[in-house]
């Protein structure tokens, strides 16, 4: 079968409920007034994944479960709407769902909804095999019951990537994922020492590379036995909601990866992106363009280079 996809994205589709709260921790008490409001939307991290790629010209497409629900029915709007491609398995326990509080500086705490996956759960075989044969690379988000497709992954030969999210190093569902991914991302946020569980990933898997992100402190690369520190894009606009920003980071460092750059310009597309997304609003999805993107690097890089 012939490559007929960049990017294959198992895994992570759902939908997210957003509150705007006035601060979080939420402030103790009966009842708050929330503006602007309370909306419920498509995007989860594959979602997010998926536009991303897709915003910035890669070839996508995206394979979960998802419920025969209003829920499941945003998701496949989403990718209808943007021209993804969406290969749906029915889900009798519904579509992924959560509840993201979302602060003024654009923090968030995302509750996720349980009781809408098994441990039971699969992605046919046959149809995971069908879709790595026809791709590039495959991005392996952590929702269940994404790590019993790996093996099937590698056996059709493409790359993997997955983001472990905010992993502390030791719980052993992330595993699978970290070991069994050429390209790992994962958020710095519970590491107490992040470049020893990054070297522990190289060292004890098979990734090529390894990237911490760190917020507003941008993120850490290890490439070739070598840590180095990628400082953070300024965003474009005022920073309205975190949501998201990991996923765009990933999208266009896959982007440069796909496209044959060195890991460091890859990383560097990843700040841009992911300081994009942080002005996207929490009730909008949306990525940054291939143009726009390579423009905001082509500039980083001549204000760098003229501040030395």
């Amino acid at each position: 079968m012939s490559t007929e996809i960049d990017v294959l994205v198992l895994g992570g589709a759902g939908v997210d409920t957003i509150v705007h709260v006035p601060e979080l921790p939420v402030p103790s008490a009966d009842s708050h007034m929330i503006r602007p409001g309370i909306v419920t939307r498509a995007g989860q991290s594959g979602d997010f994944v998926a536009l991303g790629t897709s915003a910035l010209g890669l070839r996508t497409h995206h394979l979960d479960m998802l419920g025969d629900d209003p829920e499941g029915d945003l998701v496949r709007a989403l990718h209808r709407d943007h021209g993804i491609a969406l290969t749906a398995v029915p889900q009798p326990l519904g579509t992924k769902r959560a509840v993201n509080l979302v602060a003024p500086d654009g923090r968030r705490l995302s509750l996720y909804d349980a009781t809408r996956a098994a441990d039971t759960d699969r992605l046919p075989e046959a149809t995971v095999r069908e879709l790595a044969a026809a791709s590039r690379h495959a991005h392996v988000v952590i929702t269940q019951p994404c790590a019993q497709a790996l093996p099937v992954l590698r056996e059709a030969g493409v790359t993997i990537s997955t983001d472990l999210h905010d992993w502390d190093g030791s719980n052993p569902y992330h595993e699978p994922f970290a070991l069994q991914a050429d390209l790992v991302f994962l958020s710095s946020t519970a590491l107490a020492d992040p470049e020893r569980t990054m070297r522990r990933i190289a060292e004890r898997g098979r990734a090529r590379a390894v990237v911490a992100t760190a917020g507003a402190a941008g993120a850490y690369l290890l490439a070739d036995g070598d840590l180095t520190h990628v400082p953070a894009a300024p965003p474009p606009a005022p920073v309205v909601d975190s949501n998201g920003a990991g996923d765009a980071f990933a999208a266009a460092f896959l982007h440069g990866w796909l496209n044959s750059e060195p890991a460091h310009r890859c990383a560097r597309f990843g700040t841009v992106a992911g300081a994009y997304a942080c002005t996207i609003p929490s009730t909008r999805t949306g990525g940054i363009g291939r143009a726009e993107l390579e423009a905001r690097v082509a500039e980083l890089v001549r204000s760098r280079e003229r501040t030395g």
